[in-house]
C-alpha cells in the first residue's frame, strides 16, 4: 500500500467545535432561541439533570417542527418537552471516518463528543466532511 493510499487518523477532537453552550431543560424555547441568536447557533446541549441522566440537543430544525409548524408560543413551550435525548454521541477519539459513517447512518446531522461520560463538544457532519477533504487533498 502507498503512502497515498493510506489515510491519516483524524481523531474527532481536533475537529469538533469546543464550544459548549448549554441550556436547562425548565428554560423556555423562547429563552433557547435567544441564545442560539447571541452564539449563531443551530443546536443548543440541554444539561443533564443529574450523574444518571442524559444529554440533550435542541434544535433550530426541532423548534420549527414541534413549535412553529404547530402555531405553539415559544415563551409558553420548555425545552424538555421538545428536546432530542438521548442524543446521538461519539467518543473523542473515534476516527472521523467511521463518524461520518455513524451520523449518515442514524441520518443525523450532529453528535455530541464525550468523553468520561462528560461532554466535551460538538461534531456536525459538515466539520467532518470538511476537515476529511482537507486531509485528502493535502
Amino acid at each position: 500500500m502507498s503512502d497515498n493510499d493510506k489515510k491519516k487518523y483524524i481523531k474527532v477532537r481536533d475537529v469538533m467545535t469546543p464550544q459548549l453552550e448549554t441550556i436547562d431543560g425548565l428554560a423556555t424555547v423562547a429563552e433557547a432561541i435567544q441564545s442560539m441568536k447571541e452564539k449563531n447557533y443551530g443546536a443548543l446541549i440541554v444539561d443533564k439533570r443529574d450523574e444518571s441522566d442524559e444529554y440533550g440537543f435542541i434544535t433550530v430544525q426541532g423548534i420549527a417542527r414541534k413549535v412553529i409548524e404547530h402555531d405553539l408560543a415559544p415563551e409558553r413551550v420548555h425545552v424538555y418537552e421538545i428536546m432530542r435525548k438521548p442524543v446521538l454521541s461519539v467518543h473523542a477519539d473515534m476516527n472521523i471516518r467511521y463518524t461520518i459513517r455513524l451520523l449518515e447512518q442514524v441520518n443525523h446531522s450532529r453528535a455530541l463528543v464525550i468523553e468520561k461520560g462528560k461532554a466535551l463538544g460538538v461534531i456536525t457532519m459538515y466539520d467532518l466532511v470538511m476537515h476529511y477533504m482537507d486531509d485528502s487533498t493535502a
